[in-house]
């Protein structure tokens, strides 16, 4: 059976970044990158510890990998979860520092990646390699998009990095866990 047609029309996605803002900007950005079909694969919080599988691990990996490629690209606090990672991305001002790949030239300047470019590039990067893990060649691994957060200030900084670090915590309770906890009101 062959899908519908495809209708601009009707078949729109409604994009979710801030229209206008230049995404290659210095700064901090919170971003939150999940597992097709919320497929619980990257591994399982045991006592309130993330357990990686070996795909966890090359997303893991992967995360703290995108360094090595981003000349002005660092990574802060991250968490690889059963079916999503989070984790903040910082493009720093200085394009000329770090990484293996040259930066990027447009004519006499230098041109920083978009946080569009850097997510990605590590969602083909850990997909190939999780990919192969699985022999499962050109399939989807991460659903389409991600999640991203402009941090605005140190307060937020350090209130995103908490909820980071505690989220294998929370976990019984997470939304995107299809086991969690859920409260009920009588």
């Amino acid at each position: 059976m062959t899908p519908p047609p495809h209708h601009p029309d009707v078949h729109h996605r409604r994009s979710i970044r801030i229209p206008g803002y230049d995404y290659a900007s210095p700064g901090a950005y919170f971003v939150t990158i999940s597992v097709q079909d919320s497929e619980c694969v990257l591994g399982q919080v045991v006592d309130g510890e993330m357990v990686l599988s070996e795909a966890g691990q090359i997303a893991h990996d992967g995360w703290a990998e995108v360094p090595r490629h981003f000349p002005n690209v660092s990574v802060d606090t991250f968490v690889v979860m059963p079916n999503h990672v989070h984790g903040i991305v910082c493009i720093e001002d200085d394009p000329g520092r770090g990484g293996v790949t040259p930066p990027l030239q447009d004519g006499p300047h230098i041109v920083r990646p978009t946080l569009g470019q850097i997510v990605a590039y590590y969602k083909y990067r850990a997909t190939k390699w999780i990919n192969a893990l699985r022999d499962t060649p050109g399939a989807p691994f991460w659903q389409r998009n991600y999640y991203e957060r402009i941090i605005r200030d140190d307060a937020e900084l350090d209130r995103i990095r908490e909820y980071i670090v505690g989220n294998p915590y929370t976990w019984h309770t997470d939304r995107d866990n299809p086991d969690r906890i859920r409260d009920e009101v009588l």
